[in-house]
């Protein structure tokens, strides 16, 4: 999955003139002059496919709709006739130059480009030469078409000819309905929009304003596809709300208003789904939750070009999503990495606090909040945003924890999973996220043992619901209680303090079953550091050359550490661990820790201390009544941990 942003699309700026309904904030440009087609680039989508074969892609709207979208008293005056600008090509078409398209040549992602094709535009719509499904929904997309079509615009007539033959043998070998074809069809909002741009070149790059009967084929298949969005819709997710925007802009194109209200309709049912009240989406992904954000911000943007009023609920919406993503922001100016998402950068949208987050603090105005608490299943923190000139933005530190609901969408098996990041560099890393296509490496990506949690894995894993029971959120330490039951007969409960000045997190995991069970608490590295085992209790890990170095022990409390307590699993197949994906297609060796015990109960305290490189850890333990207290000096930095009779685990001092 790539989330890519150019700069050109945030510099795009609005041409409506909204009554009504305030500031726009989607990206909008009015018909310019220029030779070639309007292009207002939209959010790129995710490049790896999103269907799993065999099951539903429809999540059924749960919220109340928004009341406030295109209704007749809210209609708005726009400055140029209504228009829907081709939306581009995400880059798809980057890898498929003119010369290949003349040559019937596909290329998609990390593979070679390859023949699909006789030479003269006849294509073979059944290949799929890797076996990869994210290539042949987007061999189907017709994307790859987009610098002919760019070119068809400026008057290239030879380009014309050749992508008007690929499109039609497309219309012409897969007639309507290609519903039983599931790449086709996932990619039918896709190739509605491609459709559209072609459309948008004919007229540009024949000097006509109403499409020559030798091309009557495009608005044919345009409402071909339309007719499939209107009986094929995804519902309350990014892949409903991408088919509800290519609806909406064949409605437009060809002045359906049946098309456009079905669309809107649409939008009402899904945003208040997508993104909930909370600012949270049901995606279970930071990538996606990023990705949706821009595509609402499109949603917008064509409602208002084609003179339709967006109501406030979206803008509403997006704005509590913005602050999400500001607080899923870590301290290295990235997205926590959780779920489907790629290791990506904040995008600074101007005017909202995610440009703070995103220019890692060098633009924009810094947030008045720095912990936030999600009931979609999140809980992100930080020590702050910078404003202490010692520690800078970099230099804070930043968390994520996972909970809340089973595991659907984008998610994966990661509840109370941690991230963690301080002194400028990760910490504790997720697994990642392996393309669909990675087999066994995917299931263990997606699975429990690729995240920071304490696994049980001689059970069954039920994916369960993760309640977050308690929480405290104080000037020098935040502190939460997760609990939950991952496999039949087995209880599992997680108290996480966190801890500023001195930066640490310290984690109590506890577990009981009804049998005999291996409990593994497994603490996920970042790839460039080499972890040694000095003890039973202690490890240390750290990059060559670097200035900070993490050491990470356990103390024991409840229970003795046994032989084993301590060890470092990397690069291992057999079980599949030490691994992490920064992208879909890259796999790094990774270390992880791994404290372990047996029995039918466990009791691991964890102590995650990030310090300099020559810096060192200290602890001494003490009883007082029934309060278990441990004593730290992390490089001269004093501070103690206590664990009350009653469980509960907080900053002593």
């Amino acid at each position: 999955m790539r989330f890519r942003r150019s700069a050109a699309v945030a510099a795009v700026g609005i041409a409506v003139l909204v009554l009504g309904a305030g500031t726009a904030t989607g990206n909008t440009r009015a018909p310019g002059e220029a030779p070639g087609i309007q292009i207002v680039p939209a959010p790129d989508d995710p490049a790896e496919s999103q269907f799993v074969p065999g099951a539903s892609n429809v999540v059924p709207p749960t919220a109340a709709p928004a009341t406030d979208i295109g209704t007749d008293t809210n209609k708005i005056q726009i400055l140029a006739a209504p228009f829907y600008a081709c939306p581009g090509f995400s880059g798809i078409e980057k890898t498929n130059p003119l010369v290949n398209l003349y040559a019937d040549k596909f290329a998609w992602g990390p593979y070679a480009a390859y023949k699909v094709g006789s030479g003269g535009g006849n294509i073979n719509w059944a290949l799929n030469p890797y076996k990869n499904a994210s290539w042949y929904m987007w061999f189907h997309s017709l994307r790859w078409l987009g610098q002919g079509i760019v070119a068809a615009g400026k008057g290239d007539l030879a380009a014309l000819t050749r992508v008007n033959t690929i499109a039609y043998d497309w219309y012409r070998d897969n007639p309507y309905s290609w519903k039983a074809n599931v790449g086709a069809w996932e990619s039918t909002m896709h190739r509605t929009n491609v459709l559209n741009c072609l459309r948008q070149a004919i007229l540009a790059g024949l000097h006509v304003s109403t499409v020559p009967a030798r091309y009557a084929w495009v608005d044919a298949a345009l409402l071909s596809h339309a007719r499939f969005l209107t009986y094929n819709w995804s519902g309350a997710w990014n892949h409903g709300t991408d088919e509800s925007i290519a609806l909406f802009g064949v409605g437009c194109v060809l002045g359906r208003t049946d098309y456009k209200n079905l669309a809107q309709q649409r939008f009402a049912a899904g945003i208040t789904t997508s993104i909930d009240a909370e600012g949270g989406t049901n995606e279970q992904s930071t990538g996606y939750a990023a990705f949706n954000y821009s595509l609402w911000g499109r949603a917008i943007a064509v409602m208002q070009n084609c003179g339709v009023n967006p109501g406030t609920t979206i803008a509403t919406r997006r704005a509590l999503l913005a602050k999400f993503l500001t607080l899923a922001t870590n301290s290295l100016g990235r997205l926590h990495q959780i779920g489907d998402t790629e290791v990506q950068a904040t995008y600074p949208w101007t005017g909202t606090p995610l440009q703070f987050a995103g220019s890692k603090g060098t633009a924009g105005t810094m947030p008045l909040w720095r912990v936030g608490v999600y009931s979609a299943g999140y809980v992100f923190g930080r020590t702050g945003w910078g404003s202490d000139p010692a520690r800078g933005f970099a230099g804070e530190s930043t968390y994520s924890i996972r909970y809340g609901p089973g595991r659907a969408f984008h998610g994966h098996l990661d509840h109370t999973g941690i991230t963690y990041t301080a002194r400028g560099r990760d910490i504790l890393v997720d697994g990642g996220y392996a393309a669909y296509n990675a087999g066994a490496y995917r299931t263990w990506s997606v699975g429990p043992s690729a995240h920071s949690v304490m696994t049980t894995p001689m059970s069954t894993y039920l994916n369960p619901v993760t309640r977050l029971t308690a929480y405290s959120v104080k000037a020098n330490a935040e502190s939460y209680v997760f609990a939950d039951a991952p496999g039949s007969g087995i209880s599992r409960v997680r108290s996480v303090l966190v801890l500023k000045d001195p930066d640490l997190l310290v984690v109590w995991d506890r577990a009981s079953a009804k049998t005999a069970q291996a409990f593994q608490t497994l603490w996920h590295l970042p790839p460039d550091q080499r972890a040694s085992v000095y003890s039973r209790t202690t490890a240390v890990a750290m990059a060559a050359g670097d200035t900070s170095k993490t050491i990470l022990f356990q103390v024991p409390f409840k229970q003795a550490l046994p032989a084993g307590a301590l060890l470092v699993k990397q690069a291992q197949t057999n079980p599949i661990q030490g691994w992490h994906y920064p992208s879909s297609y890259v796999r790094k060796s990774a270390p992880t820790l791994m404290m372990a015990r047996s029995g039918t109960t466990a009791s691991i305290l964890s102590f995650i201390v990030p310090v300099r490189s020559s810096g060192s850890v200290t602890y001494t333990v003490r009883q007082v009544g029934t309060t278990f207290i441990v004593n730290l000096n992390v490089g001269g930095q004093r501070a103690g941990i206590a664990i009350s009779a009653g469980g509960s685990l907080y900053r002593a001092g």
